[in-house]
């Protein structure tokens, strides 16, 4: 991975013109976040495996496929064979996290952990080096445009001193609230895989959203 990749949301794409967003930031970023809601974990529903079988035939960026759901045990497999890259769940959902972990890397993806803003960073902790991926939210999931939470820094940096004293190699993501303003603190505080919505999709030119993104987190 590098150094800094931004992961645009299609939570904030529109659906009418679904791949034509897609093929406008398909040469600017690697990852493309795709946020799955039941209407149970959070209050509202989005869509599902069969949108990721659609649009996985006619693009190659890596789906980064964040479950918002409960009882994620039942469908890592079918969201797999959809074309996931990436499987996140979180942490609050899960019954066993590491078999979890275990089972998505046995089906040749790369795992994650997502952890919701009320819950106490720490529980992500034990996932250190297991999960590929752990995935803070700096908004309360559910809805995309929302404000960027303030605490998410503190948050943020917390973690990335574990990940640092253990020695590993776990990258850490954000969702939520991710802009020029706010995304220099962010990366400052450790996080390196961006998910941004509405920072890009509301732009009329998405190449320049997303490297200014880029520029704002690593100006010095």
């Amino acid at each position: 991975m590098k150094d800094i990749e931004i992961a645009p949301s299609i939570l904030a794409a529109d659906f009418g013109y679904l791949m034509n967003d897609i093929k406008s930031v398909e040469n600017d970023c690697e990852y493309l976040h795709i946020d799955v809601m039941d209407g149970h974990y959070v209050n509202n529903i989005s869509f599902g495996i069969p949108v990721i079988q659609s649009i996985r035939k006619y693009t190659g960026m890596k789906f980064y496929t964040h479950l918002m759901i409960t009882e994620p045990e039942k469908y890592i497999k079918a969201f797999a064979d959809a074309g996931s890259d990436n499987i996140t769940f979180h942490v609050e959902c899960a019954k066993d996290p590491v078999k979890l972990i275990d089972e998505i890397k046995s089906l040749g993806l790369t795992a994650g952990v997502a952890i919701h803003p009320d819950t106490p960073i720490e529980k992500v902790f034990p996932y250190i080096g297991k999960a590929d991926i752990i995935l803070v939210m700096t908004v309360y999931p559910g809805f995309g445009g929302q404000g960027y939470l303030k605490s998410s820094g503190e948050r943020i940096a917390k973690l990335k001193k574990a990940i640092d004293d253990a020695g590993c190699d776990t990258v850490i993501s954000v969702d939520g609230g991710v802009s020029n303003s706010t995304i220099k603190e962010i990366y400052d505080a450790g996080a390196r895989l961006f998910v941004a919505g509405s920072s890009v999709f509301n732009s009329e030119d998405r190449s320049k959203a997303v490297q200014d993104l880029i520029k704002c987190a690593t100006l010095s």
